[in-house]
């Protein structure tokens, strides 16, 4: 690396101090990939991984240290919908709206989850304490509608089902 990217790289503070685990995970993965520009992806899954979700911190020490443009890392990171710019709720509920999750009432599912807990699909609710994502399909057609809910599969979903789940998983 020359000199001059050495001292930019240097000159931009890591997100997290030097002994937090995130920050080593973080590093670790930017040496396996031996710094290569091309590992962009690679290097933001462990990044979100350690951290829970992208910040812009996160997002300007990825681009200095793979000496890439910030615009090009958060174009990627806001490209692809497994990347997260926001904090996770404490629970997470996946909705899939494929084809046939879609035809058998999806859409009304995640429309009883917002005005119930006040999280639209790719939001948090307000207290923090939901997530809900979408998902294009788990290739679980036959039990359409489905949701996961903390990783358990909750299939032939109705609103009043997704809904019911969801406040037992918050202990509601």
């Amino acid at each position: 690396m020359p000199a001059s990217t050495q001292a930019r790289v240097r000159d931009f503070a890591p997100p997290a101090s030097a002994d937090d685990r995130r920050q080593r995970i973080l590093d670790a993965a930017l040496k396996r990939n031996a710094f290569r520009q091309d590992a962009l992806i690679e290097v933001l899954h462990a990044a979100q991984n350690a951290f829970g979700y992208l910040t812009p911190e996160l997002l300007w020490y990825v681009a200095a240290n793979l000496r890439l443009p910030p615009s090009r890392v958060y174009g990627v990171a806001t490209f692809y919908n497994f990347f997260s710019l926001k904090p996770p709720g404490e629970h997470t509920v996946i909705l899939c709206e494929g084809t046939v999750c879609y035809m058998r009432g999806a859409t009304r599912i995640g429309d009883a989850l917002e005005a119930a807990f006040g999280a639209a699909p790719g939001e948090s609710s307000p207290d923090g304490r939901i997530s809900v994502a979408i998902a294009r399909c788990f290739g679980s057609c036959a039990l359409a509608p489905v949701l996961v809910i903390d990783g358990q599969v909750v299939g032939n979903t109705t609103p009043e089902l997704a809904v019911g789940r969801v406040q037992a998983a918050l202990g509601a």
